[in-house]
């Protein structure tokens, strides 16, 4: 069986405010959760889990989600209407934007713990 990916556990300062975060913003399966986390399920029923580590200072990390374009308009209208600062750019410089980069539609927010989300509707490579 060749190598596939399974799942990825996200430091989150509330486990359950960033999974709600992420269930509402995209669309996405609850998953059996069990001790410190909180599962979402993505495709191929790769597992997203959310836990609060035991340090202060959560290190951010780079989560990019392809969606098609009419998940893009859904998600991005949520963004919109809770006022989430996005940018079209991941330097931060092109606020209140989308790029049309790749061959798609791009945007850059946060989640409620500081890691840095991508969402594009076409592919790097």
């Amino acid at each position: 069986m060749p190598a596939a990916f399974n799942h990825t556990i996200v430091a989150s300062r509330d486990r359950e405010e960033s999974a709600r975060f992420f269930r509402e913003l995209f669309e996405l399966e609850d998953a059996p959760s069990w001790g410190p986390f909180v599962n979402l399920r993505l495709e191929e029923g790769v597992l997203f889990q959310f836990a609060e580590p035991p340090v202060e200072e959560i290190q951010p990390q780079h989560y990019a989600f392809q969606v098609d374009e009419e998940q893009f308009d859904r998600t991005y209208a949520r963004i919109r209407e809770r006022n989430i600062e996005h940018w079209a750019d991941p330097r931060r410089t092109r606020s209140g934007e989308i790029n049309n980069d790749h061959g798609g539609r791009g945007v850059y927010f946060l989640d409620p713990a500081g890691h840095y989300i991508e969402m594009l509707t076409g592919a790097y490579v």
